[in-house]
């Protein structure tokens, strides 16, 4: 616990040890009493960050600059600082409140789907027309979207395109091996290697207190940890307990009752029962050839072409070929294996042009072969 006697900073000891100027002082201990004063943060928490200033300047005036022991405590209270105040604990994006842009959204990124599209401008239709009539504790209380399916079916980029529709900041959490829940709450200051977890990390690199924030692949975490990380969920979930998060490097409560969370999992097997209750699962279906041949088409072969730098006249590919092209080894869920296969197709023409081989190519039945990946 703080040492209560220990008067706010700036003191009248301090103003002997650390002299003060009109304009920004060029002292270190002094630099991060300024940066707290003018930071926005809660009465309690600014207190105390002037509390540890005050406890670093008497340090310095005992044991000398040069000492290990104000040089250690430097480096710890100056890393805290800058989390803490570089937090957004007052700033907020404008939320966009219109359905069909959050339409055009999705389609921008997503060709089909049209059922799934259909449920998600539902659900965000209710966020909007609560938003509109400024009912947060309705808002707060909307069930997180989970977007389940096999790899490659668009789960991710989906996420993204809600947080774009609504014009908030989009961050993701990756749960992928995942073996520690230190990995979500922080570390103690008490250890030497002390960090926030990925929460306040994501809000920090945000800089806004209501980003959508992407829970990715909340079935892959391990085995041993995964009670443990289930029950940080819990929380995170809950509006009746995330509005008083608390990391453990931060050590101070962080309001996430304006976060938008999203999950996504391949299945929902390994994702505990408590979690699963606050989730609104959303089942995402795979792709057919139909599909995927549009999406080929229209979304994937003018974007990889570019990127390769072909022009449309060095790179042409007959309608005939897109069957082979959609599938080289057999089904697949996804998409992704559909764009390697594009990509390394784009890959060997430019390295012909490049060679001198030749000056364009056109992909035909009769070559097909010859363009499509070895794998």
């Amino acid at each position: 616990m703080p040492d209560s006697n220990l008067p706010p900073f700036p003191t009248p000891t301090l103003s002997k040890v650390i002299p003060s100027t009109e304009s920004e002082s060029p002292d270190q201990i002094r630099k991060l009493g300024e940066r707290v004063e003018k930071a926005q943060l809660p009465d309690t928490l600014r207190e105390n960050l002037l509390e540890r200033v005050s406890r670093l300047a008497l340090l310095r005036a005992s044991a000398g600059f040069m000492s290990a022991d104000y040089i250690l405590e430097y480096e710890k209270t100056s890393s805290y600082i800058n989390w803490v105040v570089g937090l957004p604990w007052h700033k907020q994006s404008v939320d966009v409140l219109d359905l069909a842009k959050a339409k055009e959204s999705m389609d921008k990124y997503h060709y089909g789907l049209t059922e799934i599209k259909n449920r998600i401008l539902d659900y965000l239709a209710t966020l909007i027309l609560n938003m509109r009539q400024q009912k947060r504790d309705v808002v707060q209380r909307a069930p997180i979207l989970c977007l389940v399916g096999l790899a490659g079916t668009g789960k991710t980029t989906l996420a993204k395109s809600i947080a774009e529709a609504l014009g908030k900041e989009f961050e993701r959490i990756p749960f992928g091996g995942m073996a520690d829940a230190r990995a979500l709450r922080g570390q103690s200051k008490a250890f030497p290697d002390a960090e926030p977890g990925y929460v306040i990390k994501k809000l920090f690199h945000a800089q806004m207190n209501n980003p959508v924030i992407l829970l990715d692949e909340l079935d892959r975490v391990t085995e041993s940890s995964r009670a443990d990380i289930m029950g940080v969920l819990v929380e995170l979930l809950d509006p009746e307990q995330n509005f008083a998060f608390t990391d453990h490097y931060v050590d101070f409560p962080f309001d996430l009752s304006n976060v938008l969370f999203i999950a996504t999992a391949n299945n929902t097997s390994n994702i505990s029962t408590a979690v699963l209750d606050r989730l609104e699962i959303i089942q995402m279906p795979s792709y057919t050839d139909e599909e995927k041949t549009v999406i080929a088409k229209q979304y994937l072969f003018g974007k990889i072409r570019l990127e390769a730098g072909l022009s449309e006249q060095q790179m042409m590919v007959d309608e005939s070929v897109w069957p082979g092209i959609i599938r080289p080894l057999g089904f697949d869920s996804g998409i992704r294996s559909l764009e390697r296969t594009i990509q390394g197709m784009c890959r060997k023409v430019a390295r012909e042009i490049v060679e001198g081989k030749v000056q364009s190519a056109r992909i035909s039945d009769a070559n097909l072969k010859q363009y499509l990946p070895t794998w």
